[in-house]
């Protein structure tokens, strides 16, 4: 898939009825960054985006997550394209658990989710359906990144609060994964699914 935006090329991959980016979104905008400000962490892991910024608060592709971000409830109308490519939006809380059972179900999907390679402590997954998620860690909400090698977190459109929003996180100890809500001040990855 080529995002007409800015040229880039991003593989694909269909799990059960889905079709899902099999990488990371790497388009610049406002509100993103890479790992530690370098731009071979953004071509190696896409960029972090705030939840307002992968919502598109400035409404430039999606009008729907207009206004949306830390201490502000927002009521989008689904799906939410978000700062995905057209044709594509950000996954709501119901599309992550669609996507589990999927491969299986949520205890076991993180390993049939991550990478063969690049996770600590042999956390490495067997990536059985191409999904390919690589550890790239998150944006603290002070402007530090941790946790490279480590988890991968991706946004959800589906919020929880004001502050609190749902996100899918993979972690290098543990089959499972997660989708629980974190702070909308936070950056993390992007996976776009195809409307």
């Amino acid at each position: 898939m080529t995002d007409s935006r800015d040229g880039q090329t991003y593989k694909i991959v269909q799990i059960g009825s889905q079709i899902w980016m099999a990488q990371n979104l790497n388009y610049k905008t406002a509100g993103s960054n890479c790992y530690n400000n370098r731009a071979n962490n953004c071509a190696k892991y896409g960029r972090f985006y705030t939840w307002a910024a992968a919502m598109d608060s400035v409404g430039k592709w999606d009008k729907s997550g207009n206004g949306c971000g830390y201490g502000k409830t927002c009521s989008p109308s689904y799906p939410v394209r978000g700062v995905c490519p057209a044709g594509w939006h950000l996954p709501s809380k119901t599309e992550w658990e669609t996507l589990f059972d999927a491969v299986g179900g949520q205890s076991t999907a993180s390993t049939k989710l991550k990478s063969k390679s690049g996770w600590y402590s042999n956390g490495n997954g067997t990536d059985a359906f191409g999904f390919s998620a690589l550890p790239a860690g998150y944006r603290y909400y002070i402007g530090s990144d941790y946790g490279e090698g480590d988890g991968a977190s991706f946004w959800s459109s589906t919020e929880d609060s004001s502050d609190g929003v749902y996100h899918m996180y993979l972690d290098c100890d543990r089959d499972n994964a997660f989708l629980y809500y974190y702070s909308k001040n936070y950056g993390f990855s992007v996976r776009c699914v195809k409307d």
